[in-house]
């Protein structure tokens, strides 16, 4: 099919490389303007543009497609596969290509329409997720449904890891989908009724750790949080960032008297801090300005000890 795709971060890249290596015919590649970037804030292409420009597709990086409809009518598209876009599909962009626009969601829908499906699955406790190749709509992610595919959440996962292997089973099953309406046009099924919940936007005012909650909630939230914003706390008045920890602990949670957030031991294996019930085990940390390092690193230039106190 003659397709043009519309996608942005590193979760699409592996659905535009697999377009391309289906043998569909790629008529151009929307993606945002350059963004600056890392401490020299210098404009940096997305993933998308940097795949896009290996191949030497035709880019284009409108700040709006509120004017892009007739441009985009004039590529005459079977179909727009549109990938973690990151921009609003204007009633024109979305009714011109012959079969619509397709979206690759990384969510079961209904469950987790909206901009953080991944890390509020995690942060949820879910046990599975997926991803659902979705007939585009004027709503938000409520369009019919061509195909779900299901993926377990595994107790390891972060944020990061579970969009890795999303992003790979969003690129087969719509590369499949494709095959199937290139062979056979068929209907997309609507959305179920029942079961929708709403994904809202990660925060960086959400990476503050509650102590008093449950060894079972930071668990959660540490995993979600990373890559982005990442979970801190402060020890000494001094920021920590927590990217990993320990599978969680079986057993009774620490007596009563053990304030949360107090550490209750320290090794190689992890630092082990008292919850509002249970005790969880940090392996991973950054301090200020410092690296990303496993605990035992970690603890061979920062001094923790058992009983300081996390805030």
């Amino acid at each position: 099919m003659n397709v043009v795709f519309a996608g942005t971060p590193e979760f699409a890249v592996p659905s535009l490389a697999a377009l391309c290596a289906s043998g569909h015919r790629l008529l151009a590649v929307y993606t945002q303007p350059d963004r600056p970037a890392g401490r020299g804030r210098r404009l940096t292409p997305s993933p998308v543009k940097k795949l896009a420009r290996r191949h030497g597709w035709e880019i284009r990086q409108p700040g709006t497609l509120r004017d892009e409809t007739d441009a985009l009518a004039g590529l005459n598209p079977d179909v727009m596969i549109v990938v973690a876009y990151g921009l609003i599909l204007p009633p024109g962009i979305l009714a011109a290509p012959k079969l619509g626009c397709i979206n690759v969601h990384a969510s079961l829908l209904p469950r987790w329409r909206g901009a953080a499906p991944i890390p509020r699955a995690i942060e949820a406790g879910d046990s599975a997720t997926g991803v659902s190749i979705m007939q585009m709509n004027a709503g938000l992610d409520t369009g019919p449904v061509y195909a779900r595919t299901t993926t377990p959440i595994q107790n390891e996962d972060t944020s990061g890891s579970l969009e890795n292997r999303l992003a790979a089973l969003g690129a087969e099953t719509l590369v499949a989908v494709l095959a199937e309406l290139d062979r056979e046009p068929r209907s997309p099924q609507p959305q179920p009724d029942s079961g929708a919940c709403y994904a809202r936007k990660l925060h960086k005012d959400e990476a503050e750790m509650d102590w008093s909650q449950s060894a079972l909630a930071l668990h959660r939230k540490i995993r979600a949080l990373n890559p982005w914003p990442v979970a801190c706390t402060r020890l000494n008045g001094k920021r920590l960032r927590l990217w990993n920890v320990a599978p969680l602990e079986q057993g009774a949670p620490p007596t009563d008297s053990t304030p949360p957030g107090t550490v209750l031991s320290v090794g190689v294996e992890g630092i082990r801090v008292a919850t509002g019930s249970g005790a969880l085990g940090l392996t991973q940390l950054q301090a200020e300005g410092g690296k990303v390092l496993p605990v035992k690193e970690f603890l061979n230039g920062h001094r923790i000890a058992t009983g300081d106190r996390f805030e």
